[in-house]
């Protein structure tokens, strides 16, 4: 198939179809080409963090992304795989009326899902002390504007809650259920803290489930099939790739800086090859030389 056509996105309704079979695992991507790679590993659908994107601008994870930057990482990673994208869009950027702009542009970006948290600006990290949470029915104008506001009706809108954190499990099933009241399609519990209180939140709150298995945070780190058999449909790793990728990044540097050669770590380096096979470069060199000469036939 053309490389025109390859890269054709599934949609919200490919999402909607995996969380009706199972638990869908959705790795954290932060670029075009970590969507690439993680779409060829096998992965049925795709995260991108807030946090990814601030991360990767040098920016700490609070609130200091807009609207604007976050749609178009979202447009970029969209672009080059066919995977179904989940997109953290912090609060919403602002109010019940900057959430329906919000639900607008990641639309158009190519995002099949949303979550949207009931935190007060400026949001902090979900598994940080010192969160605020905006009044219950400040969240719930929130999720009416984003599920009216939706032009495709399989778009799907979770609300999360980090209420776990400041009212306790009690209040953040509480409010799980008023945002269900309220339309959201799926809830996203923020930093549980046991496996029972997991499996508490799905008992109670009678939704699809999503849960967030970051590192060195509040939760226990339980697997997909753990999830599964709680009654959570999504699981997603925000940060895992980003970290390791970070790490990597600062032991090659050092070890530029130190040696100045990178002759003894060339095996821990993506080969030219590789890369070009994950980027069809000769995908994209044979679609030129195909256009080229159908035009010079014509002329």
């Amino acid at each position: 198939m053309s490389i025109l056509k390859d890269n054709v996105n599934l949609g919200p309704s490919e999402l909607r179809r995996l969380i009706s079979k199972g638990i869908t695992i959705a790795p954290g991507v932060f670029n075009g080409i970590t969507a690439i790679i993680a779409e060829r590993t096998g992965f049925r659908a795709l995260y991108v963090s807030g946090s990814g994107i601030a991360g990767s601008m040098g920016l700490p994870d609070l609130s200091l992304t807009t609207l604007s930057e976050v749609s178009e990482e979202v447009r970029k990673i969209a672009s080059v795989t066919r995977l179904p994208v989940i997109v953290d869009v912090d609060t919403g950027f602002g109010e019940a009326l900057n959430v329906i702009r919000t639900v607008r542009m990641m639309e158009s970006s190519g995002a099949s899902a949303i979550h949207i948290e009931d935190q007060e600006l400026p949001k902090k990290c979900g598994h940080l002390p010192g969160k605020k949470l905006i009044p219950e029915n400040e969240m719930v104008k929130k999720i009416i504007a984003a599920v009216e506001s939706r032009k495709n009706s399989d778009f799907i809108i979770i609300a999360r809650t980090d209420a776990r954190a400041v009212e306790g499990i009690e209040g953040a099933i509480r409010r799980a259920n008023l945002y269900l009241e309220a339309g959201a399609d799926m809830i996203f519990p923020e930093a549980l803290e046991t496996r029972e209180e997991f499996g508490k939140f799905s008992k109670e709150v009678k939704a699809p489930l999503l849960a967030n298995m970051t590192e060195f945070g509040k939760s226990p780190l339980l697997s997909a099939s753990d999830l599964e058999n709680l009654g959570y449909r999504i699981v997603i790793f925000p940060l895992t790739v980003f970290r390791a990728s970070l790490l990597t990044a600062e032991n090659v540097y050092r070890e530029i800086f130190e040696k100045g050669t990178q002759s003894g770590i060339l095996e821990k380096l993506m080969t030219r090859k590789r890369f070009y096979d994950l980027i069809g470069y000769d995908e994209y060199e044979a679609e030129d030389k195909n256009i080229s000469d159908r035009g010079s036939r014509i002329t």
